[in-house]
């Protein structure tokens, strides 16, 4: 079944999302950017408060720099959340980011992050499973070019989160999703669908979160059993 991830950026939004029933709680600052970071204060905090909760926190848009990457996902892991977020950018130095990241995933659980509104080779899933990730989202870079049901068909969707199971990752979608969009992701059966902008008052994913359309959309998506969290050999 498919899960419910909602992105917070503060411990009361956290709370509120934790009551609501969501799922995997993400840490991020939505005004930095597509996977902006929470100071690691913020982030401290909310890990503390919820302890038993699933959280997972994004690392910055960086560019693909092997030792800034490696730098700031054993930092931000070192916080204590279950899942780091990298975002794969164009550019940079893909191949060296993956080998410096390898050794982080014997004690850490790593989600790349791809860009639908960038070109995407998908054998690049392989090679991200190979160097240990525990999963692969789908998102999009630019929140003002669309959400990703109008960047994406979904028969690219579809081979996106096949490919990825194939390769026995957790996988996700998110990217600026309407409720509208869930019944028709849900046959895809990703193992999450990732919402921040249609949770937040006026649909405007730097405001706060509503409780009402967090609700719906909570009611939109089946409760699942939990997936489990477990880290690489």
């Amino acid at each position: 079944m498919t899960a419910l991830l909602a992105s917070v950026t503060h411990r009361e939004e956290a709370l509120l999302a934790a009551r609501a029933g969501v799922d995997l709680i993400d840490l991020k600052n939505p005004g930095e950017g597509a996977l902006g970071a929470l100071g690691e204060k913020e982030i401290r905090q909310i890990v503390e408060t919820l302890p038993e909760h699933c959280l997972s926190a994004t690392i910055g848009d960086l560019p693909l720099h092997p030792r800034k990457i490696a730098s700031a996902v054993q930092a931000t892991g070192n916080l204590g959340v279950d899942y780091v977020k990298i975002g794969f950018f164009p550019g940079g130095e893909l191949e060296p980011v993956l080998e410096a990241l390898q050794p982080l995933t014997e004690h850490l659980s790593l989600i790349a992050v791809l860009f639908a509104d960038h070109l995407i080779a998908l054998p690049l899933i392989g090679a991200i499973a190979e160097a240990g990730f525990k999963g692969v989202m789908l998102d999009t870079a630019r929140k003002n070019k669309g959400s990703l049901t109008r960047i994406r068909d979904l028969a690219f969707l579809r081979r996106f989160v096949t490919v990825a199971k194939d390769h026995d990752l957790l996988t996700g979608l998110a990217g600026s999703l309407r409720q509208e969009d869930i019944p028709r992701l849900l046959p895809l059966t990703p193992d999450y669908l990732g919402f921040r902008g249609a949770l937040c008052q006026s649909g405007r994913r730097t405001r706060q979160l509503d409780p009402q359309r967090l609700a719906g959309i909570r009611a939109a998506i089946p409760t699942p059993d939990p997936v489990p969290l477990t880290l690489a050999n």
